[in-house]
């Protein structure tokens, strides 16, 4: 191993126990699991999706989405529509109630973030934060297909 692959990994669990609280920290507040959030917040953005889509997207297995589908649906979040052609096909369609949960969900954990680098950090910390910002999109782009 090298010098340079030791750093690499050191500073990567080094970068995961520094990410960790702050996850924890920024879903606190949500009372939805993050696939749930996937779904809403995939829904909200490409509108009217299918289940097989929505499964690709969050990663999971298409009998997952269709219990987070029905869970959502019990909820009032979405409303699952038969395809007309395809019985095989569901659509998950967003409800009022789902766009108005994602926006709280979403909320929870951006007043606190907005709070903690606004009164904690200095101006100097706020731009390094900023700076690091497109690096992490870099990492996180490979993360999800969304």
């Amino acid at each position: 191993m090298t010098d340079a692959t030791a750093t690499d990994q050191v500073m990567t669990r080094s970068f995961f126990e520094t990410l960790l609280p702050l996850l924890r920290r920024l879903n606190a507040d949500r009372t939805l699991s993050s696939g749930k959030l996937g779904v809403l917040r995939h829904v909200a953005e490409h509108g009217r999706t299918p289940t097989a889509e929505l499964a690709a997207v969050v990663q999971v297995s298409p009998q997952a989405i269709s219990l987070a589908a029905r869970e959502l649906e019990r909820l009032g979040l979405v409303v699952r529509v038969p395809d007309v052609g395809d019985r095989r096909r569901v659509w998950i369609e967003l409800t009022d109630a789902g766009r108005q949960k994602l926006a709280q969900e979403s909320a929870a954990g951006l007043g606190w973030l907005d709070r903690a680098i606004t009164e904690r950090l200095t101006p100097q910390e706020r731009r390094t934060l900023e700076e690091a910002i497109p690096v992490l999109r870099k990492l996180g782009s490979e993360a999800s297909v969304d």
